[in-house]
């Protein structure tokens, strides 16, 4: 299971990140439609994959990797890449919102679906809420719904790029969609998370410009 211990180290970036929710950096405060509009309010589109990470890149083959789903589920589940590999995949296509204003249109995936994440954990009754645990400490919070990904545009996913696996949670801003996955927690209440509590939003919809706490 994770380490919750393991928080990274503060960095520039956290301390720059933590400002910007300080001083309500980026907001327009407009309100964007998804079902006719394809950019949400003071983003920009860009044709790179930039990296933002905390400063660590964990180095974690497939081979070394593991995940662990535990907490509120009948079903605890231990796997590594194999096993995970050898449950149903699914192929998605989905844009990137970043909370730092780049967007990305049209990112191809592959990875476990959560519906099948789910059948095979069997949460229970009173499960409300996900904590997503990641190999460089990281954390966030969710009402899940998205993908596991190994994949991005029909290749395994590089080290900078959060493989073996992370999570792709398309309706939030990208910060939400957990890297170097290592763990999920369903718990029966929530647990903010990294940037949750460093002034972010707890849901983080970029539709509703969802960047900062309101607290």
């Amino acid at each position: 299971m994770a380490d919750d211990s393991n928080e990274p180290l503060t960095s520039k970036l956290t301390r720059t990140k933590q400002r910007w929710a300080r001083e309500g950096r980026f907001l327009t405060g407009k309100i964007s439609r998804p079902e006719n509009q394809r950019l949400p309010p003071g983003q920009h589109l860009t044709r790179d994959w930039p990296v933002l990470d905390l400063g660590l890149t964990p180095q974690i083959s497939r081979e070394r990797w593991r995940l662990d789903v535990y907490g509120a589920v009948e079903q605890p589940i231990f796997w590594d890449f194999a096993q995970f590999a050898a449950q149903p995949q699914t192929r998605s296509v989905s844009d990137i919102h970043c909370v730092t204003t780049w967007s990305r249109y049209d990112n191809q995936w592959e990875g476990l679906a959560v519906r099948d994440l789910l059948m095979a954990c069997q949460p229970r009754g009173n499960a409300r809420h996900v904590v997503l645990h990641s190999y460089d400490g990281y954390t966030t919070n969710l009402t899940i719904d998205a993908l596991l990904a190994h994949s991005w545009s029909d290749a395994p996913l590089t080290q900078d790029h959060d493989g073996p696996v992370r999570l792709v949670v398309p309706h939030l801003y990208f910060w939400k969609s957990a890297k170097w996955l290592q763990a999920i927690e369903f718990r029966t209440d929530d647990a903010p998370g990294y940037w949750e509590v460093r002034g972010y939003h707890n849901r983080g919809d970029p539709w509703t410009e969802q960047r900062y706490s309101v607290d």
